[in-house]
């Protein structure tokens, strides 16, 4: 059974960086893609960034594009999500978890990941 635990989150003014690390326990975590979502008070869980076994392979949802990072080590059994100039609306706890076996890469949604972390939370205010 993979476990998966958050950490790095807290609190930014606009414009700050954060980079946020999900560490795994298991053997499986290096066969599959990883993915980050952010869950908003009063909001659906989101997707994030997701990025494929061997690390080739990135996604990201348009609103995050361009300032978020996501990057994994396999010898470290970590996925990390680099985040630059943080917005207001960045504001979420943030999950990490993994896709299920047989899944399409790619895939933005919640259904499709298993082995979801406790969260970490990032808040950005001035």
């Amino acid at each position: 059974q993979v476990q998966l635990v958050e950490s790095g989150g807290g609190l930014v003014q606009p414009g700050g960086s954060l980079r946020l690390s999900c560490a795994a326990s298991g053997r499986t975590f290096i066969s599959n893609t990883m993915a980050w979502f952010r869950q908003a008070p009063g909001k659906e869980r989101e997707f994030v960034a997701s990025i494929s076994w061997s690390g080739t392979n990135t996604y990201y949802a348009s609103s995050v594009k361009g300032r978020f990072t996501i990057s994994r080590d396999s010898a470290k059994k970590t996925v990390y999500v680099q985040m630059n100039d943080l917005k207001p609306g960045d504001t979420a706890v943030y999950y990490c978890a993994r896709q299920k076996t047989g899944v399409i890469s790619g895939s933005e949604l919640p259904f499709d990941y298993t082995n979801w972390g406790q969260g970490t939370q990032v808040t950005v205010s001035s």
